[in-house]
């Protein structure tokens, strides 16, 4: 018989919050039913239309003065290509061996679901927390979060909560450990309140979307025009991926011990320009998003984009679409973090991968406001697959998650 975690797990990932036109409305159904069911108390937070409204419940503990744990998960989910998946992305169907396949299953609805089943779990053994204990689903985390954790940091509902600690996704990891994430390689920030900053920061990467645009004189396919477009974001091109090589090519040293989040990465992810097949372009834009990792002087690195353009040719430009110019600030990671020391001492039992997020989730903009964060998805022996073809979990992964959760959370929320 399938485990009940499992069938609301499978029953969440039907819900087609996928982008561009995310079902919100049945998902807050879905996930105010499932709040009053366990015994929580539920609240839509809004801050714009219902629809991108903020689920959030709370679990009271013994002692409201002391500060809370705030166990945070998105809710909407990116597109897929049908074509290559071996089953349909939004019929959450189960194999033999217990893989679940659907969007959304490690980024990150599986997460959500063990936040609710560990608490289910752990009301029915009778614990009582010390710390209230409160769950957010928010929207939009996968295009920005500006209408999800952002718009909800402005609220009154989310200041009262009083936050000592959020804990977020993280990624699954191939090998028989679990990765926790201190900091992200994120893109842009927004501080909109002054937290308290508990301990001591290090710094965390940021990332640069960046738009090169390279002009040129126009003219008839059939000739070889000098002032050419083509041959500038040709050049443009070469230098940013040449650099990316580089960059790649760290990750295979084999006497490194760096890790993705520990590298810049660079990629070329849109082409624009052209009027017609047998004209030469006036203009030519390449847009790139760029990860830049924490050892670089981003200053320095505008001066190397800079030089790159000039070399280029002329009316060659850039702009930022989505920057930060400066590095936000990350947890401490190691026990002068009781956050943290409580945090890995309730998962001892396991090897860990300490790293450095490699892209954006919600916590960066908690982290940006003074909050500690950690990033974690306890999913271990599976491949990475978020945004992925294919992507699954297997039910057995995910009910170890589970469990997981059932350490972690009266561990944080125990915390003196």
């Amino acid at each position: 018989m399938e485990a009940v975690g499992v069938t609301k797990f499978r029953e969440y990932l039907r819900i087609k919050t996928v982008h561009p036109n995310p079902d919100y409305e049945k998902a807050l159904e879905f996930l105010e039913a499932y709040g009053k069911e366990l015994g929580l108390e539920v609240k839509l937070v809004q801050k714009y239309e219902k629809k991108y409204g903020v689920i959030l419940m709370k679990w009271p503990g013994k002692n409201p003065k002391l500060s809370s744990i705030l166990l945070n998960s998105h809710t909407d989910v990116v597109p897929v290509y049908e074509e290559h998946w071996k089953h349909d992305a939004f019929a959450a169907v189960k194999e033999a061996n217990g893989d679940i396949y659907g969007r959304g299953t490690q980024d990150m609805k599986c997460v959500g679901i063990q936040y609710l089943e560990a608490i289910r779990e752990l009301k029915s053994q009778g614990v009582q927390l010390k710390r209230d204990v409160y769950v957010s689903f928010v929207p939009d985390e996968e295009i920005g979060g500006i209408k999800g954790m952002l718009a909800f940091m402005e609220t009154e509902d989310f200041k009262t909560i009083n936050l000592g600690l959020a804990l977020d996704e993280g990624l699954a990891n191939p090998m028989n450990k679990y990765s926790v994430f201190f900091g992200e390689r994120s893109p842009l920030c927004k501080c909109l309140m002054k937290g308290h900053i508990y301990f001591p920061r290090q710094v965390q990467a940021i990332s640069i979307r960046i738009r090169i645009k390279c002009t040129g004189d126009p003219g008839h396919g059939s000739r070889f025009i000098e002032n050419n477009a083509g041959e500038k974001i040709r050049r443009v091109i070469n230098f940013l991926l040449d650099f990316r090589e580089k960059e790649k090519s760290k990750l295979k040293n084999a006497e490194s011990c760096i890790m993705l989040g520990d590298v810049t990465t660079v990629n070329l992810t849109k082409l624009e320009g052209g009027l017609a097949y047998n004209i030469v372009p006036a203009e030519l834009v390449a847009t790139f998003d760029l990860r830049i990792a924490l050892t670089v002087d981003l200053k320095e690195f505008e001066e190397k984009l800079k030089g790159w353009c000039k070399a280029a040719g002329e009316g060659v430009t850039y702009e930022f679409i989505q920057s930060r110019h400066e590095h936000c600030p990350t947890s401490k990671t190691d026990d002068s973090n009781p956050w943290w020391k409580a945090f890995t001492g309730a998962i001892s039992n396991t090897e860990i991968s300490v790293e450095v997020f490699p892209a954006a989730t919600d916590s960066r903009f908690l982290r940006q406001a003074g909050y500690e964060a950690i990033g974690f998805s306890p999913m271990r022996n599976t491949p990475t697959l978020l945004h992925d073809h294919n992507e699954f979990l297997n039910e057995k992964v995910f009910l170890e998650g589970i469990q997981v959760y059932c350490s972690v959370i009266p561990a944080l929320a125990n915390l003196p």
